[in-house]
């Protein structure tokens, strides 16, 4: 049974980093290409970040240069970095995780954690 656990959100101030991570069981993760995703309140879920099964990295224009996504396969482990948040970053971030190549689109990947939540306070 394939499972993503999201965790590391919280409550900071405009220009805090954290780190979230993304802890998958029951998938081989070498072979998969794993994203974050965002939704704030009212919003629809946007890309933020995402690293192929080869260790390509694709970010979105808002978060490029502030954030960093990164994977451990041995870990079994997806991390996201956030530096220099601000409070447009206030959303719940969600991990996924598609076999084989990556993409920016949300309906193609078809596992997904519950979500963390980060809220950043101007």
């Amino acid at each position: 049974q394939v499972q993503l656990v999201g965790s590391g959100g919280g409550l900071v101030q405009a220009g805090d980093s954290l780190r979230l991570s993304c802890t998958t069981s029951g998938i081989t993760l070498s072979i998969y290409s794993m994203g974050w995703f965002r939704q704030a309140p009212g919003k629809g879920r946007e890309f933020v970040a995402a690293i192929s099964w080869s260790g390509s990295n694709l970010y979105s224009a808002s978060v490029k240069g502030r954030f960093t996504i990164s994977r451990d396969n041995a870990k079994n482990t997806m991390y996201l970095q956030m530096n220099s948040l601000k409070p447009e970053d206030t959303a719940v971030y969600y991990c996924a995780a598609r076999k084989g190549d990556v993409y920016t689109y949300d309906g193609l990947y078809s596992n997904w954690g519950q979500g963390t939540q980060v809220t950043v306070s101007s």
